[in-house]
């Protein structure tokens, strides 16, 4: 809330719809869709969770210095094995590597959340998501890939779609491997004010 008790408009950091269903899920709708360009290379030994949460904060930064006044989301969603990030895939090649590489095999999911206040406050959330897929065949890594839902998609896969089919073991927040953890991001709302309890 703004010193007159206004609410500030809400304006989510990213292009990604997924993120702005997940939002609808809770009742969110942004005032604003303006997505950031930084560079989402990882620096030098980075982990996984300290790109994620890198990401989002520079995310949420260059949203605010961009658009004054405004309650700025930011989200960056980066899958890793042990200390080895599997980003965005850059064609059908990558995108059966990565499967190749996570089938039978646990991995994790990191999202960091940023909501950067007027104010220049920021509350910061870091989720992690433990997933394990089954023994994928040479037949369904084709058949996923030929289907493209691979595409813009951190790790090569799109839980919300037909990967779904891959997971035999879940354990933490779902909508975080969507893209945006819920009840962290409500938590972050409502802590502001801006999302009732």
């Amino acid at each position: 809330m703004t010193a007159s008790g206004e609410r500030p408009p809400l304006l989510l950091a990213s292009a990604s719809p997924r993120r702005l269903d997940l939002l609808a899920r809770i009742g969110v709708t942004p005032d604003t869709v303006a997505p950031t360009d930084i560079d989402e290379t990882p620096r030098r030994d980075e982990l996984p969770r300290q790109l994620a949460a890198r990401l989002a904060a520079s995310k949420a930064l260059a949203a605010a210095a961009a658009s004054p006044g405004a309650l700025v989301l930011a989200a960056d969603t980066v899958v890793g094995v042990g200390r080895r990030i599997l980003g965005k895939p850059a064609d059908e090649a990558e995108a059966r590597r990565f499967l190749e590489f996570l089938s039978g095999r646990r991995h994790q999911v990191h999202t960091g959340v940023v909501l950067q206040r007027p104010d220049g406050r920021a509350g910061k959330r870091l989720v992690t998501t433990v997933l394990a897929f089954q023994r994928l065949t040479g037949q369904q890594i084709s058949a996923y890939v030929e289907g493209g839902e691979w595409r813009g998609k951190a790790g090569g896969y799109a839980i919300q779609g037909q990967a779904e089919m891959f997971v035999r073991f879940l354990s933490g927040s779902h909508s975080n491997v969507v893209g945006l953890p819920l009840f962290e991001t409500a938590q972050l709302l409502r802590g502001c004010g801006w999302l009732r309890p």
